[in-house]
């Protein structure tokens, strides 16, 4: 039997590079159309954020309620619900990724302007979300077939297809902007395809597992898979769908102050600085599911101390490096000096956040591999809605000047801070509570000899 921490970050890792490779997409996009188009093209690619946000709601619903499910039938060795989970989740994800194709082409415009984005890059950002939608099933499946293969125990096989995608994506953002010069819908129709080509990649290996029974000829929803699919998979829905109102509320703020460009930065690096912390909230989630579906509480708890430990060191470590290259990372992004020295302030104002969401992440990750996606639900809801959105404008009202008329930029970031630190707090109180043990859904106390944590074959 490995020792948990071992376990976790053999897993961990791979699954960082992968995901890391993942952010590469929106990352490389906004340094090829900020380097070879200019900082409105820059603005335009973040005013779009909160809608791509809304966008990844419904994947994460059936994303998070499948890996729950996939991770505990496979940790009792439940061939027959197994299956049942897998088939379940591809035919839903086919058919909310259709609606939601459709859907998205009426509501981006309005959504823009909700957001107050400025006439003079509106068109670019329109276009943007636009090609986004037309590639939404490549997003979709990869992202509903990685975390299936991510309950299996398997993160090796997303991270080559990930990489692969990546490296296509950054040959083709520079080939369609630099070369036949199609600015922001360049780097669009190039994270498409990339997405596409994952998905297919990643479908073809799942196909290859012997644990299940899966064909697309004979799949169909099955109706209590179906329920506890959404049962589990509602509340980050629910989840997701809190961080893209704030964020919409916030971007409306930001707009306002005129610093789109300048959180468009922050947000990307950021992005990559929070990939750790949210990788072992996966990682945890996987692990416990296993763990819970074998009955091994007292490994669990082993796990939970040991994770946290990982998590803390990989957090400080990284915030270090933040602090000494953050300029330098920001100067990929813009060639105007004085958006790189903003930009990199308001990083430091997010880096004192860090170690609280690490704590957040770690324990909601153990709640929602138990199966208790509500109580972390709750928790975003109200740090989302009740907290962050006044905190917001009221430290911008605070903070008004000459300079900056509508507030000053900490009031986006610092409000965020805050958000994370009552987040750890609450999450903390209900995890030491202890009732997430008893929302598993495979009901057993049988403690095999057997390890097992993380036993998909590798690719």
């Amino acid at each position: 039997m490995g020792t948990p921490w071992k376990k976790i970050l053999y897993f961990s890792v791979p699954l960082l590079i992968g995901n890391i490779a993942q952010q590469m997409y929106n990352t490389v996009d906004s340094i090829v159309v900020g380097q070879y188009v200019g900082d409105n093209a820059l603005k335009a690619i973040g005013s779009s954020a909160p809608v791509l946000h809304l966008l990844i709601i419904f994947f994460t619903m059936i994303g998070t309620g499948s890996s729950i499910m996939v991770s505990q039938y496979y940790g009792a060795r439940d061939r027959v619900n197994l299956s049942k989970s897998i088939n379940t989740a591809l035919i839903w994800t086919a058919i909310i990724s259709t609606a939601l194709l459709i859907l998205g082409l009426f509501i981006t415009d309005p959504l823009l302007k909700l957001t107050k984005t400025p006439e003079s890059y509106i068109g670019w950002s329109k276009d943007y979300l636009t090609i986004y939608f037309w590639g939404i099933h490549g997003l979709a499946f990869y992202n509903i077939l990685a975390g299936i293969l991510r309950g299996l125990g398997d993160s090796i096989s997303s991270l080559v297809f990930v990489l692969i995608a990546t490296i296509l994506n950054i040959v083709l953002d520079l080939y369609f902007v630099r070369e036949l010069g199609l600015g922001v819908a360049g780097v669009a129709i190039a994270t498409v395809i990339s997405q596409y080509v994952s998905a297919v990649l990643t479908l073809l290996r799942l196909k290859r597992y012997q644990d299940f029974d899966f064909s697309f000829k004979t799949a169909k929803p099955d109706w209590q898979t179906s329920k506890d699919l959404f049962r589990l998979g509602i509340p980050s829905g629910i989840m997701q769908s809190m961080f893209a109102v704030s964020m919409l509320f916030v971007q409306s703020l930001t707009n306002q102050i005129n610093i789109a460009d300048i959180s468009t930065m922050v947000i990307r690096v950021d992005g990559f600085a929070m990939l750790p912390n949210f990788t072992f909230g996966i990682a945890m989630a996987t692990f416990t599911g296993q763990n819970v579906g074998a009955g091994k509480m007292h490994r669990l708890k082993q796990g939970v101390k040991q994770g946290l430990a990982v998590a803390l060191v990989t957090t400080i470590t990284l915030t270090g490096l933040l602090i000494i290259f953050g300029k330098n990372i920001m100067r990929l992004f813009t060639k105007t000096e004085t958006n790189v020295e903003l930009a990199y302030s308001m990083m430091l104002v997010l880096t004192a956040g860090y170690i609280a969401f690490a704590i957040t992440q770690v324990l909601s990750g153990v709640m929602r591999g138990a199966g208790d996606t509500l109580t972390p639900m709750w928790i975003t809801i109200f740090n989302n809605i009740v907290f962050r959105i006044p905190m917001a404008y009221l430290i911008a009202y605070l903070t008004k000047s000459a300079e900056w008329p509508h507030g000053r930029p900490i009031s986006t970031f610092g409000s965020l801070v805050l958000t994370w630190f009552m987040g750890t707090i609450l999450i903390s109180i209900f995890f030491k509570r202890g009732r997430w043990k008893d929302k598993a859904l495979v009901k057993t106390n049988q403690v095999t000899g057997e390890d097992i944590s993380f036993q998909a074959d590798e690719f």
